[in-house]
């Protein structure tokens, strides 16, 4: 598979190359953008993954815990709205 510099190839193990070829077909796509898709999923994953990693990281600095939540919640929306 290239990409758009011929000098950077990505190989794929035959079996895999197989079965995305095989995938494709079955959804009369080219195996390109069956790649390109999985590709795509696998990265939005991994940062999604990093957020929430981040995220629990970020609550035990703080010192919050899952139990925390509900109140963090009420108190967000009680600042949010507006004054009478």
């Amino acid at each position: 598979m290239k990409t758009g510099d011929d000098a950077d190839t990505l190989v794929l193990p035959p079996a895999l190359a197989k079965e995305v070829r095989a995938a494709a077909e079955e959804e009369h796509r080219q195996a390109g953008d069956v790649l390109r898709d999985a590709v795509e999923r696998y990265l939005r994953e991994r940062r999604w993954q990093k957020i929430f990693a981040y995220g629990e990281r970020r609550a035990r600095e703080l010192g919050l815990s899952e139990e925390d939540i509900p109140r963090l919640i009420a108190e967000y929306r009680r600042d949010q709205r507006p004054e009478p």
